[in-house]
């Protein structure tokens, strides 16, 4: 059978100075930062040979523009898919990462009532559901060689969870998904035959002030 390989890849960096929680909102790109993890991760795929065969993102600004650079690098046209956009969250908009305390206001207490599902945002389920329509629509594109689909952190590390057969719910904290990482999903035919995890753009994750939630092996490598 053929091997073909789906890389979901998160957006680099973004220009957020409010540090609000962007969520789905629009105009919100890249920073200087991202664009060079944009430009890392294409230049190694491409300096190791990895066969690009298409390159397709999610419709939201920072995801578009983490996708360009691989696209260009392969003579591709890049093109979009709404079931590879950020998950809906209550606190879009929300300053979370200046002052965490925030969430503690009585108002969004009827947002924690089932964080299984999670009761403040998408389903997980429902989630996965359109991650894993987005990755069997690329297969075919791709067949034999390589897809590059850019997303978001949490649709990526659901599809991450949900193909190694861990429970969805999880502690944000624990995600290893970083900015310009990729997860590679690889197929022999339709089957699931393995899973990566890496992450190109390792070396400038240093130097990045939007990391959390969630780890970085190469964080962890620098601490060790």
């Amino acid at each position: 059978m053929e091997r073909t390989t789906i890389h979901l890849m998160r957006h680099g960096e973004v220009h957020n100075p409010e540090a609000v929680l962007y969520g789905r909102m629009p105009g919100y790109h890249l920073s200087a930062l991202g664009r060079r993890m944009a430009e890392r991760v294409a230049e190694v795929l491409r300096s190791t040979d990895h066969d690009i065969a298409a390159v397709i993102t999610s419709p939201l600004e920072r995801a578009v523009e983490t996708g360009a650079p691989t696209a260009r690098a392969y003579g591709l046209e890049a093109t979009t898919d709404e079931r590879l956009i950020e998950a809906g969250n209550h606190f879009e908009g929300v300053a979370v990462n200046r002052n965490r305390w925030v969430l503690a206001h009585p108002r969004h207490w009827p947002y924690y009532t089932n964080p299984l599902r999670p009761s403040w945002g998408e389903p997980y389920a429902e989630l996965v559901t359109r991650m894993s329509g987005a990755i069997r629509s690329a297969l075919p594109l791709a067949r034999g060689r390589e897809a590059l689909l850019v997303s978001h952190q949490l649709p990526v590390w659901a599809t991450r969870l949900w193909v190694e057969g861990r429970p969805l719910a999880h502690d944000p904290r624990r995600r290893q998904c970083a900015l310009a990482s990729l997860t590679s999903l690889a197929f022999d035919g339709g089957t699931l035959v393995g899973v990566d995890y890496w992450e190109p753009a390792g070396e400038l994750l240093h130097v990045a002030e939007d990391m959390v939630p969630g780890t970085s092996a190469a964080s962890e490598k620098g601490a060790a």
